[in-house]
Protein backbone atom coordinates (compact mmCIF):
# COMPACT_ATOMS: atom_id res chain seq x y z
CA UNK A 1 0.00 0.00 0.00
CA UNK A 2 1.22 3.50 -0.89
CA UNK A 3 -0.25 6.77 0.36
CA UNK A 4 -0.14 9.70 -2.03
CA UNK A 5 -0.90 13.27 -0.95
CA UNK A 6 -2.12 15.62 -3.64
CA UNK A 7 -2.45 19.41 -3.66
CA UNK A 8 -5.31 21.33 -5.36
CA UNK A 9 -8.00 18.69 -5.02
CA UNK A 10 -11.01 20.83 -4.13
CA UNK A 11 -14.14 19.08 -5.39
CA UNK A 12 -15.67 15.73 -6.32
CA UNK A 13 -14.61 16.23 -9.95
CA UNK A 14 -11.00 16.51 -8.76
CA UNK A 15 -11.38 13.15 -7.04
CA UNK A 16 -12.64 11.63 -10.29
CA UNK A 17 -9.83 13.19 -12.32
CA UNK A 18 -7.14 11.97 -9.92
CA UNK A 19 -8.67 8.48 -9.78
CA UNK A 20 -8.60 8.36 -13.58
CA UNK A 21 -4.95 9.45 -13.73
CA UNK A 22 -3.91 6.87 -11.13
CA UNK A 23 -5.84 4.08 -12.86
CA UNK A 24 -4.36 5.07 -16.25
CA UNK A 25 -0.95 4.52 -14.67
CA UNK A 26 -1.97 1.00 -13.67
CA UNK A 27 -2.50 1.67 -9.98
CA UNK A 28 -5.18 -0.06 -7.93
CA UNK A 29 -6.95 2.79 -6.10
CA UNK A 30 -8.06 1.53 -2.69
CA UNK A 31 -9.25 4.85 -1.26
CA UNK A 32 -9.42 8.42 -2.48
CA UNK A 33 -10.56 11.68 -0.89
CA UNK A 34 -9.79 15.37 -1.21
CA UNK A 35 -6.00 15.66 -1.01
CA UNK A 36 -5.30 11.95 -0.56
CA UNK A 37 -5.17 8.63 -2.37
CA UNK A 38 -4.19 5.16 -1.18
CA UNK A 39 -3.13 2.68 -3.82
CA UNK A 40 -2.32 -1.02 -3.60
CA UNK A 41 1.29 -2.10 -3.70
CA UNK A 42 4.36 0.05 -3.48
CA UNK A 43 5.51 2.60 -6.01
CA UNK A 44 9.13 3.29 -6.86
CA UNK A 45 10.37 6.86 -7.14
CA UNK A 46 10.40 6.85 -10.97
CA UNK A 47 6.75 5.82 -11.11
CA UNK A 48 5.78 8.45 -8.52
CA UNK A 49 7.60 11.10 -10.60
CA UNK A 50 5.71 9.98 -13.71
CA UNK A 51 2.40 10.17 -11.84
CA UNK A 52 3.41 13.59 -10.52
CA UNK A 53 3.89 14.88 -14.06
CA UNK A 54 0.49 13.52 -15.13
CA UNK A 55 -1.16 15.12 -12.10
CA UNK A 56 0.61 18.42 -12.72
CA UNK A 57 -0.65 18.48 -16.31
CA UNK A 58 -4.17 18.53 -14.85
CA UNK A 59 -3.45 21.24 -12.26
CA UNK A 60 -2.63 18.99 -9.30
CA UNK A 61 0.64 18.61 -7.42
CA UNK A 62 2.20 15.90 -5.27
CA UNK A 63 2.94 16.87 -1.67
CA UNK A 64 6.02 15.38 -0.12
CA UNK A 65 6.81 16.85 3.32
CA UNK A 66 4.78 16.26 6.46
CA UNK A 67 4.40 19.98 7.10
CA UNK A 68 3.07 20.60 3.59
CA UNK A 69 0.62 17.73 4.10
CA UNK A 70 -0.66 19.36 7.28
CA UNK A 71 -1.15 22.72 5.55
CA UNK A 72 -2.94 21.04 2.64
CA UNK A 73 -4.99 19.04 5.14
CA UNK A 74 -6.14 22.28 6.76
CA UNK A 75 -7.07 23.77 3.38
CA UNK A 76 -8.88 20.62 2.25
CA UNK A 77 -10.86 20.41 5.48
CA UNK A 78 -11.91 24.06 5.25
CA UNK A 79 -12.92 23.78 1.59
CA UNK A 80 -14.83 20.58 2.26
CA UNK A 81 -16.75 22.09 5.17
CA UNK A 82 -17.63 25.31 3.35
CA UNK A 83 -18.38 23.93 -0.11
CA UNK A 84 -19.45 20.33 0.35
CA UNK A 85 -21.20 19.96 3.71
CA UNK A 86 -24.93 20.48 3.51
CA UNK A 87 -25.83 20.16 7.17
CA UNK A 88 -27.47 23.56 7.49
CA UNK A 89 -26.08 25.28 10.56
CA UNK A 90 -22.44 26.17 10.04
CA UNK A 91 -21.40 27.54 13.38
CA UNK A 92 -18.36 25.37 13.95
CA UNK A 93 -15.56 25.80 16.36
CA UNK A 94 -12.98 25.84 13.59
CA UNK A 95 -9.94 25.59 15.84
CA UNK A 96 -11.24 22.53 17.70
CA UNK A 97 -12.43 20.86 14.49
CA UNK A 98 -9.12 21.42 12.67
CA UNK A 99 -7.03 20.26 15.64
CA UNK A 100 -9.13 17.12 16.07
CA UNK A 101 -9.22 16.25 12.37
CA UNK A 102 -5.45 16.59 11.98
CA UNK A 103 -4.49 15.27 15.45
CA UNK A 104 -2.24 18.23 16.25
CA UNK A 105 -2.35 21.18 18.62
CA UNK A 106 -4.20 24.07 17.00
CA UNK A 107 -1.53 26.64 17.94
CA UNK A 108 1.10 24.56 16.12
CA UNK A 109 -1.16 24.19 13.07
CA UNK A 110 -2.00 27.89 13.07
CA UNK A 111 1.65 28.93 13.27
CA UNK A 112 2.63 26.44 10.55
CA UNK A 113 -0.20 27.58 8.27
CA UNK A 114 0.65 31.28 8.69
CA UNK A 115 4.35 30.68 8.08
CA UNK A 116 3.66 28.59 4.97
CA UNK A 117 0.76 30.53 3.41
CA UNK A 118 1.41 34.09 4.59
CA UNK A 119 -2.14 34.44 5.96
CA UNK A 120 -3.89 33.14 9.06
CA UNK A 121 -6.29 30.21 9.06
CA UNK A 122 -9.08 32.66 9.89
CA UNK A 123 -8.25 34.80 6.85
CA UNK A 124 -8.23 31.67 4.68
CA UNK A 125 -11.65 30.67 6.04
CA UNK A 126 -13.01 34.14 5.31
CA UNK A 127 -11.65 34.02 1.74
CA UNK A 128 -13.21 30.60 1.15
CA UNK A 129 -16.54 31.75 2.59
CA UNK A 130 -16.40 34.79 0.32
CA UNK A 131 -15.94 32.55 -2.73
CA UNK A 132 -18.86 30.40 -1.58
CA UNK A 133 -21.01 33.53 -1.19
CA UNK A 134 -20.04 34.58 -4.73
CA UNK A 135 -21.04 31.15 -6.03
CA UNK A 136 -24.39 31.20 -4.22
CA UNK A 137 -25.12 34.76 -5.36
CA UNK A 138 -24.48 33.71 -8.96
CA UNK A 139 -26.96 30.84 -8.61
CA UNK A 140 -29.58 33.37 -7.45
CA UNK A 141 -31.51 30.68 -5.54
CA UNK A 142 -31.04 31.85 -1.92
CA UNK A 143 -31.57 35.16 -0.21
CA UNK A 144 -28.62 36.86 1.48
CA UNK A 145 -30.15 35.99 4.84
CA UNK A 146 -30.30 32.30 3.87
CA UNK A 147 -26.70 32.39 2.65
CA UNK A 148 -25.60 34.06 5.89
CA UNK A 149 -27.32 31.36 7.95
CA UNK A 150 -25.87 28.57 5.79
CA UNK A 151 -22.31 29.84 6.25
CA UNK A 152 -22.61 30.57 9.97
CA UNK A 153 -22.74 34.36 9.93
CA UNK A 154 -24.65 36.03 12.74
CA UNK A 155 -26.63 38.11 10.23
CA UNK A 156 -26.85 39.17 6.60
CA UNK A 157 -25.35 42.50 7.66
CA UNK A 158 -22.28 40.74 9.09
CA UNK A 159 -21.89 38.75 5.87
CA UNK A 160 -22.25 41.94 3.78
CA UNK A 161 -19.64 43.78 5.84
CA UNK A 162 -17.12 40.96 5.56
CA UNK A 163 -17.87 40.45 1.85
CA UNK A 164 -17.26 44.12 1.13
CA UNK A 165 -14.05 44.11 3.17
CA UNK A 166 -12.69 41.23 1.04
CA UNK A 167 -14.05 42.14 -2.41
CA UNK A 168 -14.66 45.92 -2.14
CA UNK A 169 -18.22 45.27 -3.37
CA UNK A 170 -21.46 44.74 -1.54
CA UNK A 171 -23.20 41.45 -2.33
CA UNK A 172 -25.78 43.42 -4.35
CA UNK A 173 -23.08 45.14 -6.40
CA UNK A 174 -21.35 41.82 -6.99
CA UNK A 175 -24.59 40.20 -8.11
CA UNK A 176 -25.21 43.02 -10.60
CA UNK A 177 -21.61 42.79 -11.85
CA UNK A 178 -21.74 39.03 -12.25
CA UNK A 179 -23.94 39.33 -15.29
CA UNK A 180 -21.21 41.38 -17.00
CA UNK A 181 -18.22 39.13 -16.19
CA UNK A 182 -17.26 36.22 -14.00
CA UNK A 183 -15.27 37.53 -11.04
CA UNK A 184 -14.97 34.33 -9.04
CA UNK A 185 -11.54 32.98 -8.13
CA UNK A 186 -10.74 29.26 -8.51
CA UNK A 187 -10.54 27.59 -5.07
CA UNK A 188 -7.00 26.38 -5.52
CA UNK A 189 -5.85 29.93 -6.31
CA UNK A 190 -7.03 31.40 -3.01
Amino acid sequence: MTEIYIKNMVCPRCISAVRQILEEHGLDVEAIALGYARVGGSCEAARIAEIGKALQAQGFELIDSGKNRLVEGIKTLIIDMIFHQADGVRRWNWSAMIAEALSHDYNYLSTLFSATEGITIEQYIIRQKTERVKELLCYNELSLKEIAYMLGYSSAAHLSTQFKRVTTYTPGQFKAMHHKRNSRIPLDAI
